[in-house]
């Protein structure tokens, strides 16, 4: 008999006790009010099966099953996002209603969509998600602090997404899962499913919009699973302020010892997950983040982190969170290993991996610290290589420059940047900001008056050259100044003015060499340098003509001086 006849031997399929009670075996773990609510919500409740909350491992096997997922050799789920592999800012909409219209800061960030298109947007939404047979639902929280936190509510077809957001929000406890009652937030996430171009204020086949009126969010034609935690943050960006009277911000957070907490601020690819993953001190958290009246606390129960070139040596604490329950997006790996190369762009520099907080071993649990920050350091990525490494702040330099959120976009952060080009993002988040720059610089400029907070300015940026011919300044310098920081070592420097922008650099600090903190002195060619400088300068200061009549004079001196 050829062995192609034979029946081939198949491992048998042994069950645990309590399988009927598992998920395969469940058409839902929905109960009472929220059944109530997917069935007014328009989910057909006898055709789809509605996942709640499902554990990771379950998650895993639908996601390998369904969605051509890998999983990687250290336990990581590699994901693909499809045809989009970063945000897509032009696609975003803020509906125009009675509640927020007058709130919001109307403008390229957030563009106007009617109600009545909305609407019909969230019906096609979930009509998509009524065709699919698995629909994915995570309840959790955003905010750690219990005062000012929202409950969000994510609706999906992909077990990736749910993973993701299972990561990115805050996993509620078995009990708080019990009393979750209704959200807050809904986030409808239709990805897979293009937008209708015909209808009006469509502008591709991607849509994603937010109604404060409704407190939902409908997601259209792109699968990247970043737009749904910008969109959690949009809400956070719109609610601590006008809701709560908190101020949200884009920056990332860790404490000292001594209880000293740093703010960091910075956009992508500055370094602003890097360098707040401290061995030396606690991790608050890497990117959203509110500064209360009672100290500082993260939005998310998670980290979202740049996995380009991504190595142990370099970033440990990263590279050791990505194991079981961690998502890595878009990442190239070896087929025959499925070890990740973390190398490869060839899918897209933006490769990312979101993984819970708890994966980082010195993060601070819970996400939430009860006392006022000591130091804020604003993190730029210079490409014409001129601003110094570090430079000390006045109030209102610190003002200006988070007015301005200078830094330069770094390939991969977006649809169709190859090449880094100088980008001036207000409060450090023009992306997702929602209300009035001035509102937020306002209320920054007040807390750090009230609580005495010193301000740096850190490029990580290039230097004894711009893009193409310096070098990017090497990480560990920027560390050691950043450790300078925290020890009080920069407070008690000596300081020298720069040139036409003004700052005060530091004469010397142990273990930076004198020409780097100082980019006059690293660049061989003088009058390039001066050039240069000067024509940053003149970005500054067309970028900052937008607010100038909104701001004090004195901030308005604080930039640049041609």
């Amino acid at each position: 008999m050829s062995s192609f006849n034979r029946t081939p031997y198949v491992t048998p399929h042994v069950l645990h006790k309590h399988y009927a009670q598992a998920y395969d075996a469940e058409s839902s773990n929905l109960i009472g009010r929220e059944l109530e609510y997917f069935s007014q919500a328009g989910f057909d409740m006898d055709r789809i099966q509605i996942k709640r909350n499902a554990p990771p491992a379950v998650l895993y096997e639908d996601a390998v099953r369904n969605e051509g997922a890998i999983i990687s050799s250290s336990g990581a789920l590699i994901n693909f996002s499809g045809k989009k592999t970063g945000r897509s800012p032009k696609d975003k909409r803020i509906v125009y209603e009675e509640t927020s219209k007058d709130e919001i800061w109307w403008g390229s960030v957030n563009i106007k969509m009617d109600e009545h298109t909305f609407e019909i947007n969230r019906e096609r939404a979930i009509d998509y998600l009524n065709t699919r047979d698995n629909v994915y639902v995570f309840d959790g929280y955003a905010g750690w602090d219990p005062k000012y936190r929202i409950k969000v509510r994510v609706i999906c077809a992909r077990a990736y997404h749910a993973l993701f957001m299972n990561n990115m929000l805050i996993r509620p406890t078995e009990e708080e899962l019990q009393n979750f009652g209704d959200p807050d937030f809904i986030i409808y996430n239709a990805g897979q499913f293009p937008a209708n171009r015909f209808t009006k204020g469509m502008s591709s086949t991607t849509s994603v919009e937010i109604n404060f009126k409704r407190m939902e969010m409908v997601i259209l034609g792109t699968e990247y699973a970043g737009e749904m935690k910008k969109g959690v943050f949009s809400v956070m960006h719109y609610l601590q302020p006008v809701k709560f009277g908190q101020l949200s911000l884009h920056s990332s957070a860790n404490v000292g010892e001594t209880n000293d907490v740093t703010l960091f601020f910075g956009l992508s690819g500055t370094g602003k997950t890097t360098l707040s993953a401290d061995p030396r001190r606690k991790l608050i958290g890497d990117d959203e983040h509110v500064w209360s009246d009672d100290g500082v606390f993260n939005i998310e129960g998670g980290c979202y982190a740049k996995c380009i070139n991504l190595s142990a040596e370099k970033e440990p604490e990263i590279h050791g969170a990505i194991r079981f329950g961690s998502v890595l997006e878009n990442v190239v790996y070896n087929p025959l290993t499925r070890v990740p190369d973390y190398d490869d762009a060839s899918i897209t520099e933006n490769t990312r991996c979101a993984y819970p907080i708890e994966y980082i071993p010195n993060a601070q649990i819970p996400c939430v610290v009860a006392s006022q920050p000591k130091n804020i350091i604003m993190l730029t990525c210079d490409a014409f290589g001129v601003l110094p490494p570090v430079s000390k702040l006045t109030p209102e330099q610190a003002s200006y420059h988070f007015l301005a959120g200078y830094t330069s976009k770094t390939p991969g952060t977006e649809d169709g940047v190859l090449e880094p080009i100088p980008t001036f993002s207000t409060c450090y988040s023009a992306p997702f900001i929602v209300l009035h720059p001035g509102r937020y610089a306002e209320m920054l400029a007040e807390r750090m008056a009230k609580h005495n907070v010193d301000c740096w300015l850190i490029n990580t940026g290039w230097t004894g050259g711009k893009f193409g011919t310096g070098k990017r300044c090497p990480l560990k310098y920027t560390r050691r100044i950043v450790d300078a920081v925290h020890s009080g070592e920069l407070a008690k420097a000596e300081y020298e003015t720069f040139g036409v922008f003004g700052l005060q650099v530091p004469t010397a600090l142990e273990g930076v060499p004198r020409e780097i903190l100082n980019p006059h002195l690293a660049w061989p060619n003088k009058d390039a340098f001066e050039r240069e400088v000067r024509k940053l300068a003149g970005m500054f200061q067309k970028a900052f003509a937008l607010y100038e009549s909104d701001v004090d004079e004195k901030v308005r001196l604080a930039g640049p001086q041609l």
